[in-house]
């Protein structure tokens, strides 16, 4: 942890503990806190392992994202929108290319997201983007640049993990408020791993064209396996899909959402 990432707000609340290997970031009324990669990338597979806010979580949103630079900016989120005691985490998902989002996805995850660390990863390549959890795709976002749909391709991003207080929209929109009572609220990461491809002076660590198959993340796809497991989570844990909410687009459903639903 002392070696790829660096804590970069929260005065004090986050810490690096057990020798680099565990990083904890916590949220109290005056603050929340974060830390961010120490690379820049262009392509790369990320995984994390974190373990979510525990009890009476609500209002408080614990996030794990790739973010580039500028006002058209890249981002791949992962957001963990907490929650009353006994309710579930909503995992929210969303990608820019060029400054725009609108492309939430939301799921129940499958287990208790605060009793253990669990795998959080993000595959980012020229062909898709897959997010997985637990080694389970439950997210793809494929490259439709060919016929109109912006990419990230072209922005290197950062890693960045933050805890934080949103307590007028991250619980039952809002309904559910921040209980100051149980703060200190705590959230833990470790096992930080990635293959990617570092950004360095306006250049990317990748190798050629011609030699790239060593890098297998760079060229790899869904197995049908992994189509089937991504379409068992969607069919049973997804409880939003900005594809599936067509009074939200009057002027017609974002343009990868029927290219999508054509090629799957």
């Amino acid at each position: 942890m002392y070696q790829d990432l660096s804590i970069t707000w929260g005065d004090g609340r986050g810490q690096v503990q057990n020798n680099g290997q565990l990083m904890t970031l916590s949220l109290d009324k005056a603050s929340g806190s974060g830390f961010q990669s120490n690379n820049q990338f262009l392509y790369g597979r990320f995984d994390m392992q974190i373990k979510l806010v525990p009890g009476n979580s609500a209002g408080t949103v614990t996030t794990c994202y790739l973010k580039s630079d500028g006002s058209t900016w890249d981002e791949i989120d992962m957001e963990f929108l907490g929650n009353s005691t006994g309710e579930p985490y909503v995992l929210h998902t969303n990608i820019f290319s060029q400054g725009k989002g609108n492309r939430e996805q939301q799921f129940y995850l499958w287990f208790d997201p605060r009793a253990d660390f669990h795998t959080y990863s993000v595959l980012w390549n020229p062909s898709h983007i897959v997010i997985s959890v637990d080694g389970t795709p439950i997210r793809e976002y494929k490259n439709l640049e060919g016929a109109g749909v912006p990419y990230p391709k072209t922005q290197a991003m950062r890693l960045y993990g933050t805890l934080w207080d949103a307590e007028d929209w991250a619980t039952r929109g809002g309904l559910v408020k921040t209980d100051w009572s149980k703060a200190p609220f705590t959230a833990s990461f470790r096992n930080y791993n990635y293959r990617a491809c570092v950004w360095s002076n306006g250049a990317s660590s990748c190798p050629s064209s011609s030699s790239r198959g060593g890098s297998s993340w760079y060229n790899e796809k869904l197995s049908t396996a992994g189509q089937s497991r991504m379409k068992w989570v969607q069919q049973n844990y997804m409880i939003y899909n900005y594809c599936n909410d067509p009074k939200r687009f009057p002027q017609g459903l974002p343009l990868e959402c029927t290219l999508s639903s054509k090629s799957s």
